[in-house]
């Protein structure tokens, strides 16, 4: 059986001298504590502190980067456990987590190469001190170590929190969430550790199901008529309000474009009730989008919410998925995208305005030195959040920082942040980040582009400091 060894090279460079440099780089930030600013775990894991119930429910089931490599291979959702929609009818849903994660170990070699792979490597390794690689020889042995470790103290949340030294981590809810989660980590003393985070797509976007229905929860939440577009803004500031007095320092907008619009008020008033009656077209559902994008900026301004947008994403590209399974299935398809027409009604009504911060994240890799990076080295209120989703991974990263950093610096840059679900692989994620910096920066230095000190206070920032300030952490 093949051992289980994490190099200690592992991502820096092959040339001797400038590993040598990543090496020393490394060394100053590898401590660092982690700022998890924007992700997407499960908040009553922390509130309530419960065991985690099982390997594949940890592991696999919720992991959308696992089951859609697995799905592509032929593997069906069900047979990993992923629960179908109430009355989605198809073949029943393995309970039998063992089976579960046997199926998984068969098939890990579909992952070699993936970033998946290294995070499952690093978790299995670091957290559960496993020394043989997974396969079918080892799954049954794998399933008993991870099970009887989640049955120990030290492997609830809160202890692994600590245990991974983080010192912060976001989560995101709608805002028709009631946020009972947060307010009991607010009541434990937990309310600094775990915040959380504005997503209002499903009562901004007119083409979200049951968006009517969830505009009229809005309003009965808040007392608001949201029924008036007035209405509808007095509600959402209630709300923001609400999430900001639940630890929240950000908000989040998953929205198909990055199209902006700064409607006068009557058209955002006719258009309201368009949208609100189900009777728009696509073009005035995306031009809805757009102008709410621009009052979530003004709202920005008043409240200090620092603002987050995360565009183009083909959301739920497989019809049959996401009818049987619903959203989140690993069927979100990146899709090219404009930025520097799209998002001009938002910069110029307050892109000049330092007290506002937009963090623009981007699917969409060729805009990275066309677009992004020029927008972020001019405007004081953009910022760049790092390589994102399909690109969180070694290569997205290097190409991120090979793309951005000669416009925009590293300053108009927000480190790096994980955007997980998978709670056990935000080490890997970060340990990643940090050791991909160094070696871009190692190369920098090798090169005599960049003192070696000056290397060291970057890394430390890329690592740590950025991400802290520009989410407005240290207030």
């Amino acid at each position: 059986m093949a051992r289980l060894e994490l190099h200690e090279d592992r991502l820096f460079p092959a040339d001797p001298a400038t590993r040598a440099v990543a090496r020393r780089l490394y060394t100053g930030v590898r401590g660092l504590p982690i700022i998890s600013p924007h992700g997407h775990t499960d908040p009553s894991w922390f509130a309530d502190n419960a065991p985690f119930p099982n390997p594949a429910a940890l592991l696999i089931t919720p992991d959308h980067y696992v089951f859609r490599m697995l799905y592509s291979q032929g593997i069906r959702l069900e047979t990993l456990g992923v629960p179908m929609q109430p009355g989605a009818e198809g073949p029943p849903t393995e309970t039998d987590p063992r089976k579960v994660w046997r199926l998984f170990a068969a098939n890990y070699h579909l992952f070699h190469g993936t970033p998946s792979r290294m995070w499952h490597d690093w978790v299995y390794s670091e957290v559960f001190g496993l020394e043989e690689t997974l396969s079918t020889a080892t799954a049954d042995h794998y399933y008993d170590v991870i099970d009887a470790s989640l049955q120990q103290d030290d492997f609830r949340p809160r202890a692994l929190f600590d245990r991974f030294n983080i010192e912060v981590i976001a989560t995101t809810e709608d805002p028709l969430d009631p946020l009972v989660h947060h307010a009991k980590l607010r009541a434990d003393g937990w309310g600094r550790k775990v915040i959380t985070t504005f997503r209002p797509d499903n009562v901004l976007d007119p083409e979200y199901e049951g968006f009517a229905a969830n505009v009229a929860k809005l309003g009965a939440n808040t007392g608001c008529d949201a029924g008036t577009y007035q209405g509808y803004l007095d509600a959402l500031i209630d709300r923001r309000a609400f999430f900001k007095a639940h630890g929240a320092t950000s908000t989040d907008h998953g929205h198909p474009t990055a199209t902006t619009a700064d409607l006068p008020r009557a058209e955002a008033e006719a258009l309201f009730a368009r949208v609100l009656a189900g009777q728009c077209s696509p073009q005035e559902a995306e031009t809805f989008r757009g102008h709410m994008l621009t009052e979530m900026a003004r709202m920005s301004l008043e409240d200090g919410l620092v603002m987050q947008i995360h565009p183009g994403s083909s959301r739920n590209h497989n019809a049959q998925v996401f009818a049987r399974f619903g959203r989140d299935k690993g069927a979100d398809i990146p899709t090219r995208i404009d930025y520097v027409a799209a998002l001009r009604p938002l910069l110029s009504r307050y892109g000049n305005d330092r007290r506002l911060s937009v963090i623009v994240f981007t699917l969409d890799e060729s805009t990275y030195a066309r677009e992004l990076a020029p927008l972020a080295g001019h405007y004081p209120a953009l910022k760049l959040g790092p390589a994102w989703w399909f690109h969180d991974s070694p290569e997205g990263m290097r190409r991120f920082r090979e793309n951005t950093t000669e416009t925009a610096g590293f300053y108009n840059t927000v480190g790096f942040n994980d955007d997980t679900r998978a709670f056990l692989s935000i080490p890997a994620r970060h340990d990643v980040a940090r050791r991909m910096d160094c070696g871009f920066l190692a190369r920098l230095v090798a090169e005599h582009r960049m003192r070696e000190d000056d290397a060291h206070q970057v890394a430390q920032d890329l690592a740590y400091n950025l991400a802290k300030a520009a989410y407005r952490l240290d207030t």
